[in-house]
């Protein structure tokens, strides 16, 4: 067996805590920056690549030995699995890495649209104590109120769990209604985005999910009711979404996807109310960045190795003539 170590890409940088430990055992090359054109020409004579950048639907025709790809995260619309699969490329993701960072995030742009903190703030800072504090009487609490839940996955029944915990009702709206947690009442769209008064939107971006919000489905909302986006910017109907919230017939919204990332600054959501914005950052805190990179790393050099672990999303690779040589390290 060769001891040449193995070269790994990272498309963005990870955790600095977890790289002596992936450095330890590989060739370790960071790219300068995720634009494809850059990580078609570093991909070429890696074994392996840990992913938080989306990755152009023909990265592995640029790869010559690349056996393994880890994401960063949970999301695999990052990847272009199928391509990878079609190649003998292992791929993996880490599932509730971020979890509770997501369902934090979720709970916070709750209070904040709620409440109205933010316009209080500004208010106070900009016109004082007395324009300030009538807005409190604006304000809304959560216990009592419906929280509908498209996607109960695993940040989905989080979720379920802590809306539960501060009063709410909760309504999910998925695939496989049995699977849903004992205190979430099944719902159909409609149903969901007409009873209630935060519609939280994680469900992963497919076919079935591209467009689920649009004109007609906030229609439906109620004039007050909220709309927290941490799935995927395709899935709501951005202009529809703008158009509602500068007619006044919604409360208020959270983007934290878009539907083109990075945001350049000139999009109709910067010119927007009762809008907050963030890019992509639900996730995102540095004890979740220790996680996935803790995991990430962990996966792709057991991969390396020739081990198959649990978190596999596409383990036929592992079935096909050869795959026990391909994958050793």
């Amino acid at each position: 067996m060769s001891t040449e170590k193995p070269r790994v890409l990272l498309t963005s940088a990870i955790d600095p805590a977890m790289m002596p430990l992936l450095m330890r055992h590989a060739e370790v090359i960071e790219a300068p920056d995720p634009m494809p054109a850059t990580i078609a020409r570093l991909i070429r004579n890696v074994d392996g690549l840990i992913v938080r950048n989306t990755l152009a639907a023909d990265v592995f025709e640029h790869a010559k030995r690349i056996r393994a790809v880890v994401r960063h995260g949970v999301g695999l619309d990052m990847i272009p699995v199928e391509a990878a699969t079609a190649r003998g490329i292992a791929v993996a993701n880490l599932p509730g890495s971020n979890t509770t960072a997501v369902v934090e995030y979720v709970l916070a742009a709750m209070f904040l649209l709620r409440r109205r903190i933010g316009a209080i703030d500004a208010s106070l800072r900009e016109q004082g104590w007395a324009s300030a504090r009538p807005l409190g009487e604006r304000g809304s609490e959560l216990s009592g109120a419906t929280c509908g839940i498209v996607g109960v996955g695993a940040i989905g029944s989080r979720l379920s769990a802590a809306a539960r915990a501060l009063g709410m009702q909760v309504l999910g709206l998925t695939r496989r209604p049995e699977t849903l947690p004992l205190d979430v009442q099944a719902a159909d769209k409609e149903t969901l985005f007409s009873r209630s008064d935060v519609v939280v939107l994680c469900c992963p971006l497919n076919e079935q999910t591209r467009g689920l919000v649009d004109s007609a489905a906030l229609a439906k909302m109620k004039p007050d009711a909220l709309l927290i986006n941490v799935s995927r910017g395709p899935v709501v109907d951005t202009a529809a979404l703008v158009a509602a919230l500068r007619a006044g017939r919604l409360g208020g919204a959270a983007l934290d996807v878009h539907d083109r990332q990075p945001l350049a600054g000139d999009e109709l959501v910067f010119d927007c109310p009762n809008l907050l914005l963030t890019p992509h950052v639900a996730g995102t805190t540095a004890t979740s960045m220790r996680a996935m990179s803790r995991g990430a790393v962990e996966t792709l050099l057991a991969l390396l190795r020739g081990e198959r672990p649990a978190n596999v999303v596409n383990a036929e690779v592992f079935e096909r003539p050869g795959a026990t040589d391909q994958n050793r390290g």
